[in-house]
């Protein structure tokens, strides 16, 4: 996959769509505990509320809104 489709801002533009008059904020980013990959909340004004999403980092270098899967030992011949 080309992480320039799963770019953070082209995400946050699709998910949360801001514009001038209500602007998206990080409002939180860290890491995982169980895994040290990254995390950011963004959030938004909208007429129904604030709305945030969690967007998390996968090893291709991509964002989405699900975080990676665990990889589990493997045993190979």
């Amino acid at each position: 996959m080309n992480p320039g489709q799963r770019s953070l801002r082209l995400l946050v533009d699709k998910w949360l769509a801001p514009t001038a008059a209500r602007p998206a904020h990080v409002t939180r980013f860290s890491r995982m505990d169980t895994n040290q990959r990254r995390y950011v909340r963004v959030e938004a004004l909208h007429p129904t509320g604030v709305l945030a999403f969690f967007f998390f980092r996968h090893d291709d270098g991509s964002w989405c809104v699900f975080p990676p899967g665990t990889q589990s030992p493997t045993m190979r011949v």
